[in-house]
């Protein structure tokens, strides 16, 4: 307010000697000053007043150097915060892992068929969303997933299919036994087609026509049969097999996963049962594993039947809460001795 009074003559003389002091100060210090924030803001201000040719013999700075002090009073002053929307709501954790479970499931959906079944079920989200969703996932569009995987497809074709192999037993004084195994892909079901010392091909003829004989309806639901190159299994006995509809499908040599079933369940004999007691006998292995067959029929769980047995269709379902007292489930040993069973006491 005290320059607005002043006369110009004075003004005029006071900035001269400003400025001189100003030159001096400069050559004397030989180092760029820092500027504060209320420098800048002045110096930004002032040089509204200025032509911008003289900006260089008035500011100490550089004119781009006040530009950009400009620009950024600007960009702090209109950040338009006030005017911003929250925005779309990003989808929660469970609806991503919904719309996943959804693509995996059903392989031909696309990224619109599984938006409709959300909005279907009350879940308002658009297409453009589900698609990112799939896409981050590393799902690919409907397409080129539109096969089924080899576990879908295995599945779906458990239930036709049977398999056989020879299982070795040693005996107590080194003998060899052979025993011949069916196992059902799609209900577990296992058979004991018979034991002997000495396997020919009339014999494993014979076993494969009780087998028809013993599946009797039930044969008719199988398509495949399952084997390995063994020369005991002559083309007399595929015949009986042929005979009744099924296809005989014979694995590569030396190429046990491909039979992968069946020696899992002979894995499984030698591990719960033969690496356990010693066999006298080929009586005493029959004995034994009849005795074993009703045991894994009947009541040994398997996980891919939800831990049902394979001549369970339904398993029933009790609270854990309810087992207050140990006493209701008792156990009851089979198979000599060697594998236990429990059930609720009567």
């Amino acid at each position: 307010m005290l320059l607005l009074v002043r006369s110009d003559a004075s003004r005029e003389a006071e900035l001269l000697a400003l400025r001189h002091e100003n030159q001096m100060l400069r050559r004397q210090l030989g180092v760029l000053p820092r500027w504060g924030r209320a420098d800048r803001l002045w110096f930004a201000a002032l040089s509204r007043l200025i032509r911008r040719r003289r900006w260089a013999e008035v500011f100490p700075v550089t004119p781009a150097t006040i530009l950009c002090w400009h620009r950024d009073l600007v960009a702090r002053k209109w950040t338009f915060t006030d005017r911003r929307c929250p925005g779309r709501p990003c989808a929660c954790r469970p609806v991503k892992a919904l719309i996943v479970r959804m693509a995996r499931e059903n392989p031909t959906w696309g990224h619109r068929r599984i938006q409709g079944e959300l909005a279907r079920l009350g879940f308002r989200i658009a297409a453009s969303t589900v698609w990112e969703i799939l896409h981050g996932a590393g799902i690919d569009p409907a397409p080129r997933r539109a096969g089924p995987s080899w576990r879908q497809f295995l599945t779906a074709q458990a239930h036709a299919i049977i398999a056989c192999d020879f299982l070795v037993v040693g005996t107590i004084l080194l003998k060899r036994l052979y025993v011949l195994v069916f196992i059902e892909h799609g209900s577990r079901r296992l058979h004991l087609a018979g034991v002997t010392a000495h396997p020919t091909g009339a014999w494993t003829l014979q076993q494969a026509r009780n087998l028809a004989m013993d599946l009797g309806e039930r044969i008719a639901g199988l398509r495949f049969l399952i084997h390995d190159r063994d020369p005991l299994l002559t083309i007399a006995f595929r015949e009986v097999f042929t005979a009744e509809g099924l296809r005989i499908v014979t694995t590569l040599p030396r190429t046990p996963r491909m039979n992968a079933i069946c020696e899992r369940v002979t894995g499984t004999l030698r591990r719960e049962l033969l690496d356990r007691i010693l066999i006298l006998s080929e009586r005493h292995l029959a004995l034994v594993l009849r005795e074993y067959l009703i045991h894994y029929n009947g009541h040994r769980p398997h996980q891919a039947r939800h831990q049902r047995p394979p001549d369970t269709a339904t398993q029933s379902a009790r609270d854990v809460a309810e087992l207050n007292d140990l006493r209701t489930v008792c156990r009851r040993p089979v198979v000599a001795g060697m594998i236990s069973e429990y059930h609720h006491a009567a």
